[in-house]
């Protein structure tokens, strides 16, 4: 027979002022990893449509874009040019961003050699160092140890001071308690909560529990992003 369509998400819309940071909660599966790869041009919608204003960033696979024959210093540039930086801006922020991911004198060394704390730290401190207006993150928070956790919120609060725009899905709760200014739940592909951060940490919670949890609809908006 003929299979029923999947909608890895469907009749999700939303719109996000300028400044404000957005935790995307859900459980495995519940399409958020799709909405911010369509967000980011990744993938396009089968219905519908993303506008986003200002320059953005996708921190979604950390380190896709590094070739592993190239060297630590050679992707830096590779990279932050994908990611819209100019030459001269990148070999302005290079030491900074060499200082940041930690891989001191590795930074000559082809990547295919580097551990994987080394190539997450260093493709995270490439596109940490662009600036953006709207960044969209997926679960980068996890790259490296606990210091480099750390040091990865850190330089997330210095992008939110600077009033940047973010989206971002983690399942790390706890740490996004003084990053956040709204939450968002998905559950299989829709948006069933757009409220405060505590409630979606309920909502995910409780689906995580396998309480029975009533939702209420927030009321509509369209996907629309927008920021400067």
């Amino acid at each position: 027979g003929q299979s029923e369509a999947f909608w890895a998400v469907k009749d999700c819309s939303f719109k996000v002022k300028e400044g404000e940071v957005v935790a995307v909660l859900g459980q495995n599966g519940a399409g958020k990893s799709v909405l911010l790869k369509m967000l980011s041009r990744v993938i396009k919608p089968s219905t519908g449509h993303a506008r986003i204003c200002g320059r953005m960033v996708s921190l979604l696979e950390l380190g896709s874009g590094f070739h592993p024959e190239m060297t630590g210093r050679e992707n830096v540039f590779f990279n932050g040019a994908i990611l819209g930086m100019k030459r001269s801006e990148i070999t302005k922020k290079l030491p900074a961003i060499v200082d940041f991911s930690q891989i001191g004198h590795f930074l000559d060394t082809p990547v295919k050699h580097y551990s994987t704390g080394m190539y997450m730290r260093l493709a995270f401190s490439v596109a940490a160092h662009v600036d953006a207006d709207v960044l969209l993150i997926d679960e980068v928070l996890a790259a490296g140890d606990a210091a480099f956790q750390e040091k990865c919120l850190e330089r997330m609060r210095r992008v939110v001071r600077q009033g940047s725009t973010i989206l971002l899905v983690s399942h790390a709760l706890t740490t996004l308690s003084d990053l956040c200014t709204r939450g968002m739940y998905m559950h299989k592909g829709e948006l069933l909560l757009d409220g405060s951060l505590d409630d979606a940490v309920s909502l995910y919670n409780g689906f995580a529990s396998g309480v029975n949890t009533n939702v209420t609809d927030s009321g509509p908006a369209s996907l629309q992003p927008v920021t400067k």
